[in-house]
C-alpha cells in the first residue's frame, strides 16, 4: 500500500503522466539554454584563430575571413526560416535539426585544413543560431505564465553569455592545444545537447498550420545574402566599388518584390501586417541597436588589450588573457537573468529595455575614459554586457506579449535576425573606423587609441537610440500582459490549439 505522501505509480511502475510534465519542466531551461550557449560559442569561437589560419590553411587573409562571414549569412538566413519551420511543423523537430546541422559542421571543420571545407563547415554551424528563437517558443508553450518571463529571459541572454564565453576559451586553445581541437570539443558539445533534447524536451502542441512559403523564404535568403555580404565585405571590397554598390541594389530590389509577395500571400513566411504594429516593429529596430552596440565591445575589447605596449596605449596581454576579459560580462549575463525578469515581471519589458539601454550607454562612457588600465577595461566591458543582458532579456518578451503563441518563433526569430543584422553593421563600422585612424610600430600599422575611442563614442550613441526605440513602445492592453507575468485582472486560460487548425 502506498504512503500518503507518495506518488502514485502506474501498473508499469512508471510516474503517473501528470507528473511527468513537471518533471520535464524542471530540466527544460537548462536545457534549452545550453542549446543557445552551444550556438552562441560558434559565432567567436574562430575569431582569436583569424590571425594564424592563414599561414594554417595556406589562404589569403581575405578567404580566411569567409570563416565569419559564413557562419554570420548561413545565421541570418536559417533563423527566420527555422522560425517559421517549428511553428509549422514542430519546434522540437526544427531544433533537433538545427543542432544535428551543428554537429556536421563543427565535425567537418575537426577534419579539414582546407579552407573550402572550413567555410562551408562554418556555414553549417551558423544555422543553429535559429535555435535561441525556437527554444523561447517551446518555453512559451511549455511553462506556466508565471514561469516564462524567467525561463525566456535566461534563453535570451544565452546569446550573450555563448560570446562572451566563447573568446577566451578559444583564446585558450590556440595558445595551448592544436587548433582543430576546439572544434573536435564543438562536435562533443553539439551531440550532448542533442541527445538532452531528445530526452527532455517534448514536441509542443502549438503549431500554426499552413504551407511553407517557399518562394518567400528564398526572396528572404536572397535578400540577406545580399545585403549582409555587402556589409560585412564593404570595408574590404571599398563601399563605392561596383560589387558592393551591385549587391545593395540587388537587396533593395529583391525586399521590394519581396514584401509585395508577401501581402498578397494567405501565408507569409512574415506577417507584415502584425510585423509593422509599433508594438512588434519598435522591438525589433531596438534589437537591431542592441546588436551593434553589443557587438562593438566584443570586436574592440580583446584587441585593445592585445595592442603592443610599444603604442602607447596597448598592454600586450596574450589572446588567452584578451578573451578572458569578455568572461566577467557573460557572468554578469547569467547572474541579472533573475533581476531582468523581476523588473520585467514587476515593471514591465519595456522598463527593463529601457534600464539595459541606460547600461550600455554608461558603459561606453566608462570605456572612453578607462582604456589604460587592465581593471576599468574589463570593468567598462561587464557594464556593456550587464546592460545587454537586460535588453536580451526583455526584447523577447516584448514580442511575445504582442503576438499570437502560434507565431511565437517566427517573431522572435525576426527580433534576432535583426540583431544579427546589427551585428554584421557593427562588424563593417568597427573595420572601417580601425583602419581609418592608424599608426604604425616597428613596421606595423595598427590602430590608434582614438580609433577605438570613436567606436565607443559611436556605440553609446547607438544604444541611446535604442532607449529611444524603447520609450516609444505603446504599452499592452487587456491581456496582452498574460505570458509576462505581469499583474493582471484576470489570468485567461492558456489556449490549446483545434485539431481543426482553426483558433
Amino acid at each position: 500500500m502506498d504512503s500518503p505522501g507518495s506518488p502514485r505509480l502506474s501498473p508499469t511502475g512508471d510516474l503517473p503522466d501528470r507528473e511527468r510534465p513537471a518533471r520535464r519542466q524542471r530540466f527544460l531551461v537548462p536545457v534549452l539554454g545550453s542549446c543557445g550557449i552551444v550556438a552562441a560559442l560558434m559565432q567567436t569561437v574562430v575569431v582569436p584563430l583569424l590571425p594564424d589560419l592563414p599561414k594554417l590553411t595556406g589562404s589569403s587573409a581575405s578567404t580566411v575571413s569567409w570563416t565569419v562571414t559564413a557562419t554570420l549569412l548561413s545565421g541570418a538566413v536559417c533563423t527566420p526560416l527555422l522560425g517559421r519551420a517549428g511553428d509549422m511543423f514542430g519546434k522540437k523537430r526544427m531544433l533537433m535539426f538545427a543542432m544535428c546541422v551543428l554537429s556536421i559542421g563543427s565535425l567537418m571543420c575537426a577534419l579539414t585544413s582546407d579552407i573550402g571545407v572550413l567555410i562551408v563547415g562554418r556555414a553549417l554551424q551558423g544555422a543553429a543560431t535559429a535555435v535561441v528563437p525556437l527554444g523561447i517558443s517551446i518555453l512559451r508553450d511549455e511553462l506556466p505564465p508565471a514561469k516564462v518571463g524567467a525561463g525566456v529571459a535566461m534563453m535570451s541572454s544565452t546569446l550573450g553569455i555563448g560570446a562572451a564565453v566563447g573568446l577566451p576559451l578559444a583564446g585558450l586553445v590556440v595558445d595551448h592545444a592544436d587548433w582543430h581541437v576546439m572544434f573536435w570539443g564543438a562536435t562533443a558539445l553539439a551531440l550532448v545537447v542533442l541527445a538532452m533534447i531528445a530526452l527532455v524536451v517534448r514536441e509542443s502542441p502549438v503549431r500554426n498550420p499552413g504551407r511553407f512559403d517557399v518562394v518567400g523564404s528564398i526572396g528572404l535568403a536572397a535578400f540577406l545574402v545580399c545585403l549582409l555580404l555587402g556589409v560585412s565585405k564593404g570595408t574590404a571590397w571599398g563601399w563605392g566599388s561596383g560589387r558592393t554598390l551591385a549587391l545593395f541594389a540587388a537587396a533593395l530590389v529583391i525586399v521590394l518584390a519581396w514584401g509585395v509577395h508577401q501581402s498578397r500571400i494567405s501565408a507569409p513566411l512574415v506577417d507584415l501586417r502584425v510585423t509593422a504594429r509599433p508594438a512588434v516593429l519598435l522591438p525589433n529596430i531596438a534589437a537591431l541597436f542592441i546588436g551593434f552596440s553589443f557587438y562593438a565591445n566584443s570586436l574592440s575589447t580583446a584587441q585593445l588589450v592585445q595592442t603592443p605596449k610599444e603604442s602607447g596605449y596597448g598592454l600586450g596581454v596574450s589572446v588567452a588573457v584578451g578573451g578572458l576579459c569578455l568572461l566577467p560580462g557573460g557572468v554578469m549575463m547569467v547572474v541579472l537573468s533573475p533581476i531582468s525578469t523581476h523588473l520585467t515581471a514587476t515593471r514591465g519589458p519595456r522598463f527593463c529595455l529601457g534600464i539595459g539601454s541606460v547600461l550600455l550607454a554608461l558603459g561606453y562612457v566608462v570605456r572612453i575614459f578607462t582604456s589604460h588600465d587592465l581593471w576599468l577595461i574589463i570593468l567598462g566591458a561587464t557594464v556593456v554586457a550587464s546592460g545587454t543582458a537586460m535588453c536580451y532579456s526583455a526584447l523577447p518578451m516584448l514580442v511575445i506579449r504582442a503576438i499570437p503563441a502560434a507565431q511565437t518563433a517566427a517573431a522572435n526569430g525576426i527580433n534576432a535576425l535583426m540583431r544579427t543584422i546589427g551585428q554584421a553593421v557593427c562588424s563593417a563600422v568597427v573595420a572601417a573606423v580601425l583602419t581609418s585612424y592608424t599608426l604604425t610600430v616597428g613596421g606595423h600599422t595598427l590602430p590608434a587609441l582614438h580609433a577605438y575611442m570613436v567606436v565607443f563614442v559611436i556605440a553609446g550613441v547607438v544604444a541611446c537610440c535604442a532607449l529611444v526605440a524603447c520609450l516609444c513602445i505603446p504599452e499592452p492592453t487587456g491581456s496582452a500582459t498574460a505570458v509576462t507575468g505581469e499583474p493582471r485582472k484576470a489570468a485567461p486560460a492558456r489556449a490549446m490549439p483545434d485539431p481543426t487548425g482553426r483558433t
